[in-house]
């Protein structure tokens, strides 16, 4: 900051003061015009401000330190960021989030608890101290079900002779080995990962499970993760998951009749639950880049996968290695619209329409000199037309506060046909 001292003010030289700190002002307002909105740190801010400071209180009265000091006033309004006013529709897609999610938890309780009435009889009598296999007959243990809490994968995951466990316990009061590289235990974990999907991204990525499962058999392994085992071998019962609980949230149950080896409570019935939120259900074939943008946008917050999927180009989602990356950036997606932003709004005048090959039949000189019948031919010599528009969004949070600077996503159709959105990773 300039003091007084170094930016010194006399009659003699303020028409020279006034111009070095316009100089300082003009570098605050361009790097202001350069941040489009968002706020952040600026460099010339307190030069610029600091020496228009000193000047006021010497000239208070002179029009060129007033035009200074209204002009520092609004750059330092403008710093701030571009504000908007969050409406309850803009952010009803959290609030029916949280009923669905409470409404599931509940199920997921009276299922669990089911399911723990259900095998009730053929409970170990106490899960620690686990068994000690090599002294008790495997008999009195195999066949029983255990429920094993707070069970920590991937922290706990290793790859060993006999198959992919996690370990459960420690070596003083013995150790369970959950199995999980078969369909018991993959049918209910994609379950788990589906619920986040359709229903409740609060839930984040789970690091503490609840297990009920089936002692089926022991082995001796190094519970260890990675090559180098320097530890003693531990022998323990293995136990196949019969359900994954994730308290407050989901139940995932193995179901070796389903086509995906398992489902979570109720997910039979989220999509008739969800179908009611919705405000975009379809895309018309003759919607506008910046109305496909907005319903984009609208799929993403109200979890509608299949509505979101279909506004994406088609040959970005033709096979399993494309299908798992939109799954990959939907679940980017939707943890930036509940823990960044919380809506984006479409800048429709900033739209531009190029055309990237084909002819351009919108060219306003060549249709001044050109018949239609002249563009019609040169137009089948130039083959497919194929347009890029460009759109641009600016998030928000939840107190209406710019994030970052104005964003732009590509979308691009072909001889005029819809337009699809191209450029899907691209955050808002």
């Amino acid at each position: 900051m300039v003091d007084k001292t170094t930016f010194t003010v006399n009659a003699a030289n303020l028409t020279m003061r006034i111009q070095q700190a316009e100089m300082y002002l003009k570098e605050f307002e361009n790097e202001v015009k350069r941040a489009n909105g968002a706020s952040g740190i600026f460099r010339s801010k307190e030069d610029a401000l600091s020496r228009i400071m000193i000047l006021n209180e010497f000239a208070p009265d002179d029009p060129r330190v007033k035009e200074l000091f209204d002009r520092a006033r609004a750059c330092i309004m403008g710093s701030t960021g571009n504000f908007t006013t969050i409406t309850h529709d803009m952010i009803v897609y959290l609030e029916n989030e949280e009923n669905l999610r409470q409404m599931y938890a509940k199920k997921s309780e009276d299922g669990w608890n089911a399911l723990i009435a259900q095998y009730k009889d053929k409970m170990l009598d106490k899960v620690f101290p686990a068994p000690e296999v090599r002294k008790e007959p495997l008999e009195q243990y195999q066949g029983k079900y255990v429920i094993l809490d707070e069970i920590r994968y991937p922290a706990n995951q290793f790859m060993g002779v006999t198959g992919e466990y996690i370990w459960v316990g420690k070596r003083s009061t013995g150790m369970y080995f959950v199995e999980i590289d078969t369909r018991r235990w993959l049918g209910p974990y994609e379950a788990v990962k589906r619920y986040r999907r359709l229903v409740d991204t609060t839930m984040m990525e789970v690091d503490k499970w609840t297990i009920l499962g089936e002692i089926t058999d022991i082995t001796m392994e190094i519970p260890e993760a990675g090559e180098k085992k320097v530890g003693g071998p531990v022998y323990a019962p293995i136990v196949e998951p019969v359900a994954l609980y994730v308290p407050g949230h989901v139940l995932g149950i193995y179901d070796r009749e389903s086509e995906k080896s398992g489902y979570f409570v109720g997910e039979d019935e989220v999509a008739a639950i969800k179908e009611g939120w919705y405000t975009e259900k379809s895309i018309p074939e003759d919607v506008s880049p910046e109305r496909l943008v907005e319903i984009f946008r609208q799929a993403i917050k109200e979890k509608n996968y299949d509505l979101y999927a279909e506004c994406i180009q088609e040959e970005r989602r033709q096979n399993p290695t494309q299908e798992s990356l939109l799954l990959y950036h939907w679940d980017l997606h939707q943890e930036r619209f509940h823990g960044e932003y919380v809506h984006a709004e479409v800048v429709p005048e900033a739209t531009k329409i190029t055309v990237v090959k084909g002819y351009d039949d919108n060219n306003g000189l060549d249709s001044y000199f050109l018949s239609a019948e002249d563009q019609k031919s040169i137009a089948a010599r130039y083959g497919d037309k194929v347009e890029y528009a460009s759109v641009q969004t600016v998030s928000f949070d939840k107190n209406g506060k710019q994030l970052g600077s104005p964003v732009r996503r590509n979308l691009i159709r072909t001889n005029g046909g819809r337009w699809y959105v191209r450029d899907y990773e691209i955050r808002f």
